[in-house]
């Protein structure tokens, strides 16, 4: 046996410490390895339990008619109303919550897009079809909600009430669109348009949203009934209805009729003085 300096007997490690040492440490290593690799397979089923509810939100908002109504909303309407319709100040309202009934009457009566900044928007023809009108008001629906004209206008003006319908236009509509439907005069420029080219669906829309200086008539104002006999009263007798007079003059009222009545009178009543004075 070796001696150190002192002249004591030095130890040896016996070799079979040394090997259970690297036994060992094999082993941690191998223990760590093992642990690691769980903790890659619980994650992977965690994110595998999380995965479909990731892709549920990459996937585009819309789908069918409104995603087609956001690409043409992106080309035709984004300048003057922003991305997602937000509006954009000085250039366009917010859409959020107008609802489908708003871009119907909008958009198919023409008033937009609109040509230029003025007073009012004008009825001209509508630039887009009726399936891109019903995209575009899809996508209003679906951003932010809304009123929207129900499928059963038409159902409804079978068993609409004429009667009921012109009362309830004489106490409603008449003051701002005339007795006889020709529109009239507001404030600031703006005017009330005639009611002769609208439809069953463009005269609900504008009753539910609203537009320019009209108000809004709700279920709460006005019942879907209520609704369906003014339509039926302006189709079939502001529209279709026989003029007792003989020539309507537009319809404009009362005012229109008197004026022209009295200038053709003034006038045939001097042509009348100087044909008497000529003959005496």
């Amino acid at each position: 046996m070796a001696a150190d300096r002192r002249g004591r007997p030095r130890r040896r490690t016996p070799y079979r410490r040394i090997a259970g040492d690297a036994t060992g440490g094999t082993r941690r290593r191998v223990g760590a390895v093992v642990r690691l690799l769980t903790a890659l397979v619980l994650a992977g089923g965690v994110y595998a339990v999380f995965a479909p509810a990731a892709r549920a939100q990459e996937e585009p908002r819309f789908s069918g008619a409104a995603a087609e109504g956001e690409a043409l909303f992106n080309v035709g309407c984004i300048t003057c109303h922003g991305r997602s319709a937000g509006g954009v100040e000085g250039r366009g309202p917010s859409l959020v919550g107008v609802g489908a009934a708003s871009v119907e009457f909008q958009v198919g009566t023409g008033r937009m897009p609109l040509a230029r900044q003025e007073a009012q928007a004008l009825r001209k023809p509508p630039q887009y079809t009726d399936e891109e009108i019903r995209q575009l008001a899809a996508y209003i629906q679906e951003i932010g909600g809304g009123p929207v004209v129900p499928d059963t206008v038409e159902q409804q003006l079978d068993d609409a009430d004429l009667a009921r319908g012109g009362e309830l236009f004489r106490i409603n509509c008449s003051q701002c669109h005339a007795f006889g439907g020709g529109g009239g005069a507001l404030s600031s420029g703006k005017f009330a348009p005639s009611l002769y080219p609208a439809s069953d669906r463009t005269i609900y829309a504008a009753m539910l949203s609203g537009p320019q200086n009209m108000p809004v008539f709700g279920d709460s104002q006005l019942t879907p009934e209520q609704k369906a006999d003014i339509i039926a009263y302006i189709q079939q007798v502001v529209q279709e209805g026989p003029d007792p007079g003989g020539f309507n003059l537009g319809r404009y009222g009362p005012s229109t009729e008197g004026l022209a009545i009295f200038l053709v009178g003034i006038v045939a009543l001097v042509f009348a003085s100087l044909w008497i004075a000529g003959k005496s």
